[in-house]
């Protein structure tokens, strides 16, 4: 059979993780052809992009053909495209370090800072209006094609682009969850004496939020994981407290000790599926101090670090194209090309996904952005009816999706007040509503100093 031709457009096309992988993907999968358009607002980066794309395709191990190309228009790059991909930094790095350093003076320690509390829901706030803008334009140019967002805040950010155009076709894509098949996988090659099986033949049913996912169920054939994940904590050592010498000599700012997790499955009896970075990120409690932190095997992503991969990864990319990096030509674990590959109608997937709820959790507000498994096919995606959420889960996570709700409701009306109340009443917070509001306007005004949310005033 012939490749599929279809054209994506690429928004954040100056990504310097994102796009990679997808070349990459793109690269490995020989069913699929066509074109990437490049559109970012920092041209140079797109178009070093389109240089490391279009030398992906002359590699040894590449089996489909693409061409890429930067464009410098949004318009242009979403003419007759198929797919629409966004993978932005909604705001510059500098902005988020003094979010996080403004956060610290109030005794909020956040590990992430991306997606809740104080300093995600700003970035929320941010994102909606560039998300808006990018909705309509959608809706203008190619009001078919379907939309995948990698950005963080992913709920606020799905969940913008249908609150301001609903017919389109939007879905979020993130990898936390695959995080927990592979430590249930492991668990269940440990006590079941077997080899440590695939990712994805850990079945799990997936419900709640972005970064605040659960799984109640739990299996490797007919086994159930999640009973012998209870057996795991009974083990001496597996539940214990960290120190910071321990958590900082592991050099790694993505580990997870699992103690949130683990705990949280003690307590409640479903196992959470984000990593205990995000976790902590959106319960009471755990970032009032660096040394909680560390108690639970956490350490916080220095903005620092993240400023030096950004700055640092033009010349990664050109050291890979001149050769003095080695290349490596191997698939990322993502799943994006293989949900493009079903909704193409080249092989049905079931994986977990951010869509609106239309019902699949029941006791989730109707509408909001949701995360739960969906069964991808021929031009249509249905998710999986994940069930309800318990009902001591429940009251955590419906107070997120208020807040989100909240903030996206502030962004698109500019109504100051729904945002400080969104701000005021995450779980996260402990300061009194003066403290709050001296905060909340110190935020507001780190962002107006990079010309972002003036209308916040």
């Amino acid at each position: 059979m012939n490749p599929i031709p279809i054209k994506i457009a690429y928004i954040g096309g100056g990504s310097r993780l994102w796009a990679r992988n997808l070349m990459i993907d793109l690269a490995l999968c020989p069913d699929l052809t066509g074109e990437v358009a490049l559109y970012d607002i920092d041209m140079d980066s797109a178009r070093l992009n389109e240089k490391l794309g279009n030398w992906i395709q002359d590699q040894e191990g590449v089996v489909s053909h693409w061409r890429y190309l930067a464009t410098p228009t949004l318009q242009e790059a979403l003419q007759n495209a198929d797919f629409v991909i966004i993978s932005i930094q909604p705001g510059p790095l500098e902005l988020m370090a003094e979010e996080i350093a403004l956060a610290e003076e109030y005794g909020l320690f956040f590990p992430v800072s991306d997606t809740s509390g104080a300093t995600g829901l700003i970035r929320g706030l941010r994102s909606v209006a560039i998300y808006q803008d990018f909705a309509n334009a959608i809706a203008t140019i190619c009001p078919n094609a379907w939309v995948i967002n990698y950005t963080n805040p992913m709920t606020i950010c799905t969940r913008t682009l249908t609150r301001v155009v609903p017919e389109l076709k939007v879905f979020g894509c993130c990898h936390e969850v695959f995080s927990t098949q592979e430590l249930l996988a492991k668990i269940a090659a440990q006590y079941l004496n077997i080899e440590i099986p695939a990712r994805d033949e850990i079945k799990v049913n997936v419900l709640g939020i972005n970064h605040f996912t659960w799984v109640d169920r739990a299996m490797y054939q007919d086994h159930n994981l999640l009973e012998r994940l209870k057996r795991h904590l009974e083990q001496p050592g597996t539940l214990r407290e960290y120190t910071q010498p321990e958590v900082e000599s592991w050099n790694d700012w993505f580990r997870s000790a699992e103690q949130v997790k683990f705990t949280l499955f003690q307590r409640y009896g479903i196992l959470a599926a984000a990593g205990d970075r995000h976790l902590v990120e959106f319960l009471p409690g755990f970032i009032r101090s660096p040394e909680t932190l560390f108690k639970w095997g956490i350490i916080r992503t220095p903005v620092s670090w993240r400023i030096k991969r950004w700055t640092t990864a033009p010349q990664n990319t050109r050291d890979l194209i001149s050769g003095t990096t080695p290349f490596i030509l191997e698939q990322s674990g993502e799943e994006g090309i293989n949900m493009i590959r079903a909704l193409l109608g080249l092989g049905d997937l079931v994986t977990n996904v951010n869509l609106e709820n239309i019902g699949q959790i029941s006791n989730a507000p109707l509408h909001s952005v949701v995360e739960t498994n969906a069964h991808f096919s021929h031009g249509n995606i249905q998710p999986s009816c994940a069930g309800a959420l318990p009902a001591g889960i429940a009251p955590l996570i419906n107070q997120h999706i208020a807040n989100q709700e909240l903030i996206i409701e502030a962004a698109l009306t500019k109504n100051i007040d729904l945002a400080f109340q969104a701000f005021y009443a995450d779980p996260t917070n402990h300061l009194p509503i003066d403290t709050s509001w001296e905060f909340f306007n110190k935020m507001l005004q780190a962002n107006q100093k990079y010309g972002l949310l003036q209308e916040m005033r």
